[in-house]
């Protein structure tokens, strides 16, 4: 294990101790997440709707247009309850309050209006009364809200056994109740509370709560109160674990056990809306009486009394997405005991969770580290899927609620913190590699090599090159003259400062040739004007070796300048990785390369530095040219015309270039003919070029001597002199 492994692997473990430790800590966003997923199951899988002796009994839109606005006179409300008796409904229960006097009644009316005589009015009718006498000896049970002020408590109306530790303090809490009216509460056959989510912040019901506590007194809720009266039973059994306080696991109600929370709550799993659940109560209240079907509805079944009308503000968010009346979720809590289709989350699921992120994120890590990140990947892609099967079936086959989020996705983060660290290291090898090879290939070569497969198999491609040779005047003095180690800081120094512009102006720096520089463009990728690029390159160098000399970097003093020799020549050649299979090298090959150094070689005949080719002048339209004559250059059977690159685009556009471009050429023409002019000429030429050029005064002085590099032009059929 290298030192790098090590660390990344500490590191990684650190990261998977952290993420198990945030998960052992379950903050609220990891709990909504897990919500969300178990929502999301809902949705795929729905408990489905069946025909069950449940309905509700809704005070909708139509009924309050047909008997008022609510709320209604509590007589009403008896008339309500004598014609469900009448229908035969099994239990009653509403999802109303009833904790205020009807203002409605008229003993209430006549009393707030006042002047009339006390004992009249003890005579006239009282609607509490008679919805007091209606409950009387009836199977209905009312229900309570929860209120934070006060310290009414209802009565309950059922024992409660227990067996295991005291479940007082596992429940939601309950401080206070909304009272109910006297009458109404002695005579109910149960009372339970009404509330759905008393201590959730979220919209979304999803689990109810069976049970509240004050501490010493156990409350059941609506739903569960009703079954309780449905079946004639007088006792709940609390079920709690073995050894534990404050945890409920089971709560039974006559023939029904029901798998709770440990705060005594049921996991909705809920329905679509059906209609079919639904009786309005215009329906029951109609003066010709109720109709049939809404009389085989009513019979025989559990019946809840509320209301769906929007204004009534009774509203609730379900796992489905749906917003439904809330007693409608009393209703399904019912449906889902009857059916026993229960919702439940292991007291041991968190713990699996907490090992599984701990497992998984350790095996990612070494993974990652010691063979590879795309196993990894595959290894965590593998958990994933395996992760969401076995999480679906658990809910599907078992009502077993276990997130697979949580290891998901703190298994995506291990394995892309472990991947980062790797490609880090790697990129940092990667940078030392270019800061290595970077001094002799080009950006383009370097990316090139990086990201394209097989980018360094053997094997070329014909293409147009422009090709640059580069090579130090008088060497073999300059290095007689200095011991071997100052050869090559000379070297080094020069060779460096000139190399950077191939770089610069996007060429290939081939290789060093002892005291010469190989290097070409448009090669490996495609470089616009690359005869344009190269030449720029050629003057660049000019002027950094006169700056290294003015400077006198390499220690010789005035008395002896460095000089270079720069031959450029334009061609088709073969570029590509050459050599063999263990060691080969990026470069070209071809008759181009070979005109190219011996333009670099005329340059000491021709006594100027910057000389190319005729192919690569003819691009070479923003620079400064000078006819240099046709050589003779060895291997070639035929005569290279070369031009001297005097400067850039500025010079070429000169008045002072324009003047010794035009006595050039008269130059050239005396030398043609062997003019006695063209002593005049040369004179005026190298008295031109002192003000343009200086280094152009030895090309001059060489001129007379390389007459015949400007050969006589044979005169047109019929010119003069024919």
């Amino acid at each position: 294990m290298t030192r790098a492994q090590l660390v990344g692997v500490l590191i990684g473990l650190a990261i998977v101790a952290a993420l198990t430790l945030l998960r052992a800590r379950d903050p609220p966003l990891l709990r909504f997440a897990r919500d969300v997923t178990f929502d999301e199951y809902q949705r795929l899988a729905p408990r489905p709707f069946e025909e069950l002796p449940v309905r509700i009994v809704d005070i909708d839109e139509t009924s309050l247009r047909q008997f008022g606005q609510w709320p209604w006179p509590r007589d009403r409300m008896a008339a309500l309850i004598d014609r469900l008796s009448d229908m035969g409904a099994a239990v009653i229960a509403f999802d109303i309050l009833f904790a205020e006097p009807d203002r409605l009644s008229p003993r209430s009316v006549m009393r707030d209006v006042g002047g009339f005589d006390p004992a009249l009015i003890a005579r006239l009718p009282d609607n509490d009364e008679i919805f007091a006498r209606a409950i009387a000896g009836r199977p209905v049970v009312l229900g309570f809200g929860l209120s934070n002020t006060g310290t009414y408590r209802p009565p309950v109306k059922a024992g409660f056994a227990f067996t295991g530790e005291s479940p007082f303090d596992a429940p939601p809490r309950l401080v206070a109740a909304t009272p109910i009216r006297p009458g109404l509460e002695a005579n109910a056959a149960g009372i339970g509370h009404i509330s759905l989510n008393p201590e959730s912040s979220s919209a979304v019901v999803r689990a109810v709560p069976l049970i509240l506590s004050d501490g010493e007194q156990l409350f059941p809720n609506l739903a569960l109160e009703a079954l309780r009266v449905a079946q004639g039973a007088s006792t709940y059994l609390l079920t709690g674990a073995m050894n534990v306080a404050d945890t409920i696991t089971q709560v039974r109600v006559g023939d029904f056990g029901i798998p709770v929370t440990a705060a005594g709550e049921l996991w909705l799993y809920v329905s679509p809306e059906r209609p079919e659940r639904y009786v309005p109560a215009a329906e029951i209240l109609a003066p010709d009486g109720a109709t049939a079907a809404a009389r085989a509805a009513i019979e025989g079944s559990i019946v809840f009394v509320g209301t769906s009308a929007a204004g009534l503000l009774d509203i609730r968010a379900t796992a489905l997405g749906d917003n439904v009346p809330g007693v409608s979720l009393h209703a399904q809590t019912v449906e889902q005991i009857l059916s026993q289709r229960f919702l439940s989350r292991p007291d041991w699921a968190d713990g699996l969770e907490i090992l599984s992120i701990a497992v998984a994120g350790c095996l990612l890590v070494l993974l990652t580290t010691f063979v590879s990140p795309a196993v990894a990947l595959v290894c965590g892609l593998s958990i994933t899927a395996l992760a969401l099967v076995a999480s679906w079936l658990a809910f599907v086959h078992g009502g077993l609620l276990f997130d697979p989020l949580a290891p998901i996705f703190f298994g995506s983060i291990t394995h892309f913190a472990a991947t980062a660290y790797r490609f880090l290291v790697s990129d940092r090898e990667r940078r030392v590699v270019r800061r290595a090879f970077g001094q002799y290939l080009s950006p383009s070569l370097l990316y090139r090599i990086e990201h394209t497969r097989n980018a360094l198999r053997l094997g070329g491609d014909d293409r147009e090159l422009t090709l640059m040779f580069v090579d130090v005047r008088n060497f073999t003095e300059i290095s007689e003259r200095l011991a071997p180690a100052e050869v090559v800081r000379f070297l080094n120094t020069l060779l460096d400062a000139l190399s950077h512009h191939v770089i610069d102006n996007e060429g290939t720096l081939d290789k060093f040739i002892g005291d010469s520089i190989m290097a070409f463009w448009n090669a490996p990728v495609d470089v616009t004007g690359h005869p344009g690029k190269a030449a720029h390159a050629a003057l660049a160098m000019r002027e950094t070796l006169a700056r290294l000399n003015g400077a006198d970097a390499f220690g010789f003093g005035e008395e002896r300048q460095v000089a270079i020799g720069i031959g450029i020549h334009t061609g088709l050649a073969c570029v590509g990785n050459m050599g063999a299979e263990i060691h080969f090298n990026y470069s070209a090959v071809g008759d181009a390369v070979n005109v190219a150094a011996r333009i670099e070689s005329a340059c000491k005949d021709i006594g100027f530095d910057i000389l190319v080719s005729e192919t690569t002048a003819e691009a070479l339209g923003g620079c400064a040219l000078l006819d240099a004559g046709a050589l003779p250059l060895k291997g070639k059977t035929t005569r290279t015309r070369l031009f001297a690159v005097v400067g850039g685009g500025a010079l070429a556009t000169s008045p002072e270039f324009f003047e010794l471009q035009r006595i050039h050429g008269q130059l050239i023409a005396a030398l043609q003919v062997r003019s006695p002019e063209m002593r005049r000429i040369l004179s005026m030429a190298k008295l031109k070029a002192a003000a343009v050029a200086p280094g152009l005064q030895e090309f001059y002085r060489r001129i007379p001597r390389r007459a015949d590099h400007f050969p006589a032009v044979k005169p047109a059929r019929g010119e003069a002199g024919e």
